[in-house]
């Protein structure tokens, strides 16, 4: 078919259709794939703002004869959201829950909600939708629909296909309608009526009727049968409901404007039982036998090889701990109305296969949180197996078949042989195993003609062999591309046919998701990557130790999960949360990066570092880290961004916050000629308006006080002499430049806690700093010459081992990981990153035993900065709280939003702000007013302080020193803590009249005439 005219249809959607409409080369590379191995460039992307936009934006798209995608939260494995169409993107703004009937157990809802939202909404009237995929944080309903997903609960609660009553549907040609089960009159009425209803009902008639038999028996009697379309929906016995006929259809047919759904009662209680196995294909057998004594909620399956992987790269552990002994383990959930109803049926199913709650294979547990920490392990898989510790690639393709499972057992065995046979060594095998449903991820030779020719070969053998099964090409992830090329294997060219007469009723033109199911595109087509892919390879300044020292495996990390898009808990992704775009998520920035790789012919971004579109979406990027640990594949957004901008302004002019912020630890040290005069003129009026314009600071910014007596010139002052490094009781406190220069009175805390811990303090007194600014404006070279400089001064610490003590999250952060990635060969820097220490590490695991904290016993709000989040992590500080009696509520609130420079720089207050009230400054201003605020990192506090709170937070460092000295005062306080004030308004004027009779001399002078 002719090509759109994309100019027009572009000013049409922009005229006619409510909604952000963008052809840019960023947006349309934000959408070029999903978590699949396919990518195809959209010819635009589409935000309506309403459920009527959306249909219209469908009907604009039919008039210039464009293909239509509709994308919810863009996880589908199989290709389903990938599409050179016009992709609508449902999930920023039709996200409402519309009705809730909780007697009826009902509701309504708009395709883009998000399946956490939705149960967080019903969760007022307990209920709560059944099927609950692992993407549920960020899994949308329309794309739950299109996908007919499904997830652990399904074993109790069914597919999505059986939990909708009703659709709301349009067809690419304008029929709208609501459709769901149809009697016989109802049919007789709606074909009597005429039109295209009639005909579209006359043709699913005739494809029922004519197919009847080859339905019924073509079609495999299992749980889990996700594959082709559900033409099943349409016999007699299943009330002919044209509804259930569309979910899994993956957009080929209709778009979904609406929702009728069916919910169920959330569980009063529940236990999880853990079966311990020697190998997964001895968990597999015994699963029929399970099944036989009882009726799980869940039956979940995980193997030996996912817990290695897992203990490789140090994640889950928790989780891990918790379960019983064995190489591979059988997750079993019961659900009830009591608790003595669900830990019965965990003790009846042990008698029933001769086990014991003590045996060493076997773990129990009724207690809620324990059993979402061993739950939590299964739900990884797809993180944890995507990037082994080993650096190989791994990939969808056959990741979610299913059979029978009473021969899931043997059906592992033969898929192990089959592995072997192409050399596949040992991927992880785990999923939903009570539905016999399978899950991997195989390391497929993707970049090459030879590993593709063997992809192929292998995705049409497994295929054969899990049809010899009985079973299904696909148990979960539906069709796409990745197997519908196959589906005649499963089903037969007979009822292939019929599934491409049902796409001819709804979608004669073949315009809705084209290419995926019926006339489908090569399994081996339209790869991400491809034997053709040749990216650039560029060099970079950060060494990516962990990513074969490769800017393009760092990139090539994201494999489109999609956990950024989550709405709350962790850190990730602050600016997606705030924003609600793709573009501004972790996964939309490094699908830009990967178009700047410029590895396909129609890459979309062509001009590399020098790129607008990716710097575009790495502006609204806070730095904040959280991707690095919250990502389940580690992708490291701070530091891509770092480098993109190192390269993307190398050998021109920067913006000015780079200037003024970047350089920051240059200024402050400058204040020290004349602090009072600083802060005079950052406050004064007119003249701080004019200094931020100048800086390219945002106007709503208030520029934070400058400490009259700087901590190095309390230390000088002091008259302390260095303490031997050498001597065990040394350690050495890092003078970062926050806690120097605005808020000393952390450092002079810190010192004397340690020094109560019988620590000696010694503090470099020469110029020394971690970078950090420079690092995240990407100044990399500049960072790097600061560092070197930094590891001359630290050398006879460095040489001796002598702990260093960070006291602001953010440089800790700089000398664990940044630094190491910066400088990877550089012996100091390693040396460095394993010598520091957050204040709250050395004092729980280094301080003498016989010394205790100060006994707090006070209430406190904790907010943990970003960077040790994901870096240091915070439990040393939870346990120093601890023994201090603080009863400390750390937030999970995610990122404060002012991270860094990122919240002081023009055009970035809008989102620092939203980000902020996200949580975090709502979580601060509902503290009560005699507990702390604690909040160890100075952009946290700062935005406290300039958020409207009412409250100052206070370093934990603050807190103890307080409290060496007594009781802190029951109302706010953190009155007690040392803050420089801010200039009175008497000097703020003073200032600027005098910087203004200095101005009006010197025009003066300039208009003087000469003699």
């Amino acid at each position: 078919m002719t090509p759109p005219d994309t100019s027009g249809l572009e000013a049409a959607l922009r005229a006619e259709v409510d909604g952000e409409v963008r052809f840019d080369a960023g947006s349309r590379g934000a959408y070029v794939t999903d978590g699949s191995n396919y990518r195809q460039v959209p010819l635009g992307v589409v935000v309506p703002r309403t459920v009527e936009a959306g249909a219209r934006a469908v009907a604009v798209c039919a008039r210039f004869a464009a293909p239509v995608l509709s994308r919810g939260g863009g996880t589908s494995l199989a290709g389903q959201t990938t599409n050179t169409a016009v992709v609508i993107d449902w999930s920023k703004y039709c996200s409402r829950v519309l009705t809730v009937d909780a007697e009826q157990r009902t509701c309504v809802v708009e395709p883009g909600i998000v399946l956490d939202e939705l149960n967080r909404q019903l969760a007022g009237h307990e209920l709560q939708f059944g099927p609950k995929p692992s993407t549920h944080s960020h899994c949308a309903l329309g794309g739950m629909i299109g996908n007919n997903s499904c997830g652990a609960s399904a074993q109790a609660y069914g597919k999505t296909v059986d939990n909708v009553r009703r659709l709301e549907i349009l067809t690419y040609d304008g029929q709208r309608a609501w459709v769901g089960p149809t009697p016989p009159a109802e049919r007789a009425r709606i074909v009597a009526g005429g039109g295209r209803l009639a005909e579209i009902y006359t043709g699913l008639d005739r494809i029922a009727t004519e197919y009847l038999a080859d339905i019924r028996r073509g079609f495999p009697k299992i749980p889990r049968r996700v594959s082709g379309y559900n033409l099943d929906s349409l016999l007699p016995e299943n009330g002919f409901d044209v509804a259930r006929a569309l979910v899994g259809s993956e957009g080929t047919l209709v778009t979904v404007l609406r929702a009728e759904l069916d919910v169920v009662p959330v569980p009063a209680r529940q236990s999880l039982l853990v079966l311990g196995y020697d190998d997964i294909c001895a968990a597999a057998d015994d699963v029929s036998h399970l099944l036989e004594h009882c009726s799980p909620s869940q039956l979940e399956a995980l193997d030996g090889r996912m817990a290695q992987l897992m203990r490789e790269e140090g994640a889950y552990l928790d989780s891990l701990d918790t379960l019983p002994e064995g190489d591979s383990w059988l997750l079993v959930q019961y659900s009830g109305d009591s608790q003595e109803d669900v830990d019965a049926q965990a003790h009846a199913l042990l008698r029933a296969v001769g086990r014991e709650e003590k045996d060493a294979n076997v773990a129990f547990s009724d207690n809620p949180e324990r059993e979402q920490k061993m739950l939590r392990a299964r739900e990884a898989g797809l993180g944890v197996t995507a990037r082994p510790p080993d650096d190989r690639e791994t990939w969808e393709g056959w990741e979610d078949s299913a059979v029978p499972p009473e021969r899931l057992g043997d059906y592992l065995r033969d898929l192990k042989g089959l592995f072997e046979e192409f050399g596949y060594d040992h991927p992880s095998l785990y999923g939903h195993f009570g539905q016999g449903c399978v899950h991997t991820r195989i390391p497929f030779g993707l970049k090459t003609a030879e590993g593709v020719a063997d992809f192929r070969r292998f995705v049409e053998r497994a295929a054969d062999l899990v049809v010899s099964y009985g079973g299904s090409l696909s148990g979960e992830h539906g069709d796409g591309q990745s197997r519908g090329e196959l589906l005649t294997r499963m089903f037969g060219e007979r009822l292939v046919t019929a599934f491409g007469e049902l796409k001819a009723v709804f979608d004669p033109g073949n315009r809705m998701n084209p290419g995926k199911i019926v006339h489908p595109n090569p399994v081996d087509g339209q790869l991400r990557l491809g034997p053709t892919w040749r990216p650039d390879t560029p060099a970079t300044h950060f060494g990516f130790p962990e990513d074969d020292h490769s800017f393009n495996r760092a990139v090539m990390r994201c494999v489109g999960i999609g956990n950024c898009r989550g709405h709350t808990g962790g850190v990730m992704c602050p600016s997606y949360r705030a924003t609600m775009e793709e573009e501004h998520s972790t996964r939309g920035r490094a699908r830009l990066l990967f178009e700047m790789l410029d590895g396909h012919a129609d890459s979309v971004v062509k001009d590399g570092w020098r790129s607008t579109a990716v710097h575009d979406a790495l502006d609204l990027c806070l730095a904040c880290k959280g991707c690095k640990s919250d990502c389940p594949t580690g992708v490291d957004m701070a530091t891509l961004k770092a480098e993109f901008l190192s390269h993307h302004y190398e050998g021109r002019l920067r913006p000015a916050a780079h200037y003024a912020m970047g350089w920051l630890p240059l200024w402050a040290k400058l204040s020290r000629i004349a602090p009072r005069l600083v802060n005079s003129v950052l406050h004064a009026p007119g003249l701080a308006r004019v200094g931020k314009r100048l800086a390219g600071v945002d106007e709503a910014r208030e520029a934070p006080v400058f400490a009259a007596q700087s901590f190095l010139q309390w230390w000088r002052q002091r008259d302390t002499e260095n303490p031997d490094p050498a001597d065990p009781r040394t350690v050495v406190l890092w003078p970062d430049t926050f806690s120097t220069y605005f808020h000393p009175s952390i450092a002079k805390s810190a010192v004397r806690v340690l020094e109560d811990a019988g620590f000696r303090v010694a503090v470099p007194t020469e110029p020394v700093c971690c970078g950090l600014t420079w690092i995240s404006t990407g100044q990399l070279p500049v960072a790097e010459k600061v560092l070197r400089r930094t590891l001359d001064v630290l050398r006879p610490y460095l040489d001796a081992g002598t702990p260093v003590i960070g006291l602001e999250p953010s440089c800790t952060a700089v000398f664990r990981s940044d630094a190491p990635e910066l400088m990877p060969a550089d012996q100091d820097v390693r040396r460095l990153a394993g010598q520091v220490r957050t204040f709250a590490e050395h004092l729980v695991h280094h301080a003498p035993d016989d010394w205790r904290p100060p006994r707090l016993a006070r209430q406190a709000t904790v907010q943990t900065h970003c960077h040790q989040h994901a870096v240091m992590k915070f439990d040393a500080d939870r346990e120093l709280m601890r023994r201090a009696h603080l009863d400390a509520d750390v937030l999970d609130e995610g990122c404060c939003g002012l991270a860094g420079n990122f919240g002081f720089e023009r055009g970035h207050h809008e989102v620092s702000m939203a980000v902020g009230e996200l949580g975090v400054l709502p979580a601060v201003r509902g503290a009560a007013p005699d507990s702390l605020v604690l909040a160890d990192g100075f952009s946290c506090r700062t935005q406290i302080e300039q958020g409207g709170t009412g409250r100052r937070a206070l370093h934990l460092a603050e807190v103890l020193a307080l409290a060496l000295d007594g009781d802190l005062p029951s109302d706010r306080p953190e009155r007690l803590a040392d803050r420089p004030p801010e200039p009175s308004r008497t000097a703020r004027w003073a200032t600027t009249a005098a910087l203004a009779v200095l101005a009006a001399g010197a025009v003066g002078g300039l208009c003087r005439p000469r003699r």
